[in-house]
């Protein structure tokens, strides 16, 4: 399975989706920070140390965004994996990369959040634009040269039982990833669909 940087699940009470985790798995996520202008914030559990899962939901301190949440959140019903991310040490090369292999990735912009505790991370990223693709086809992120991941301070207290990727176009899928990071990925044919069982201490749990 190919390194992916983090996977991103999403919810429409971010706290819910925090005791979800906690009752399913026996792991408690640290508060990572919100997002200034997007109407986010997140917690974050460490898988390794440069991976982790992201939850990720509406941050009711911030006043309403102008524009939809991130990761479709204004219109989840219930906690989601929605996409994954990709680390790249150069996004304009990346991304340039990604066209040439016939898909869209997204303009990369960039994005900052300061952790509870006062540090600050600082990164770009690419979201390829097309719903079609329906988070199978991961997010592109670069992180700040002086940015410690956000993984290197998390206890590795989850594994991936299990990450699949499904499209009913996975050459397109699997040709765009490689182009970007030089690692092949698995993607079977059909609907546009991911999933990931996460396992802890006390359990897993699927999403």
């Amino acid at each position: 399975m190919i390194a992916f940087d983090h996977l991103v699940i999403a919810g429409p009470d971010l706290q819910e989706l925090v005791e979800l985790m906690l009752d399913r798995t026996g792991v408690r996520s640290v508060p990572g920070g919100p997002h200034p202008g997007l109407g986010t914030t997140n917690e974050l559990i460490g898988i390794g140390p440069s991976t982790y899962v992201e939850l990720i939901g509406p941050d009711r301190a911030q006043p309403s965004p102008d524009d939809p949440r991130p990761f479709g959140i204004d219109h989840l019903k219930k906690p989601t994996l929605v996409t994954w991310a990709v680390a790249v040490d150069d996004i304009d090369t990346a991304t340039a990369s990604v066209a040439e292999a016939g898909l869209d990735p997204g303009v990369a912009f960039p994005m900052s959040r300061v952790r509870p505790d006062g540090i600050s991370l600082n990164w770009k990223l690419a979201i390829p634009p097309s719903k079609e693709l329906g988070g199978v086809m991961p997010f592109l992120i670069c992180w700040d040269s002086g940015t410690p991941h956000p993984a290197a301070s998390l206890p590795p207290t989850l594994r991936v039982a299990d990450f699949s990727l499904s499209h009913p176009k996975p050459l397109l899928i699997r040709t765009a990833v490689e182009a970007a990071t030089g690692s092949g990925v698995e993607v079977v044919d059909g609907d546009p669909g991911l999933s990931v069982v996460l396992a802890g201490p006390r359990g897993n749990v699927t999403f």
